[in-house]
C-alpha cells in the first residue's frame, strides 16, 4: 500500500504564505508524478501544481508565477511554496501520487487552507 502524509496547512490573511508538504511512504515507483489538487467550497477539485520524478512542472494558470512546487526523489516528498496568497486560494488542499505501478493513484485525507479577506 502507499500512504501520504500532507502537512502545512491553515488560516492566513491575504498576502500572507504557507508551504505545504507531502511525503509518500510505502510501494514507491522510480517513475511517478506528485502533485497537489483543491477543492474551494462549492467548486470541483482541480490540479493546482504537479512534478514528476523526471522535474517536469504543471500548474493551474491560476497559480503560475505565483506558486511554486518542488520534490526530493530521494523522499519521496514536494513541497508547494503559497506566497501571496489571496481568498480564492481557499479550499481543501490534496496530495497526490499517480504511478506506473499498483496502486496507480493514492490521495492524501487533505489539509484545509484558509485565506482571510
Amino acid at each position: 500500500q502507499v500512504h501520504l502524509v500532507e502537512s502545512g496547512g491553515g488560516l492566513v490573511q491575504a498576502g500572507g504564505s504557507l508551504r505545504l508538504s507531502c511525503a509518500a511512504s510505502g510501494h514507491i515507483g522510480t517513475a511517478n508524478v506528485m502533485g497537489w489538487y483543491r477543492q474551494p467550497p462549492g467548486k470541483q477539485r482541480e490540479l493546482v501544481a504537479s512534478i514528476s520524478s523526471g522535474g517536469s512542472t504543471n500548474y493551474a494558470t491560476s497559480v503560475k508565477g505565483r506558486f511554486t512546487i518542488s520534490r526530493d526523489n530521494a523522499k519521496n516528498a514536494i513541497d508547494l511554496q503559497m506566497p501571496s496568497l489571496k481568498p480564492e486560494d481557499t479550499g481543501v488542499y490534496y496530495c497526490q501520487i499517480v504511478q506506473r505501478i499498483a496502486p496507480y493513484t493514492t490521495w492524501g485525507q487533505g489539509t484545509q487552507v484558509t485565506v482571510s479577506s
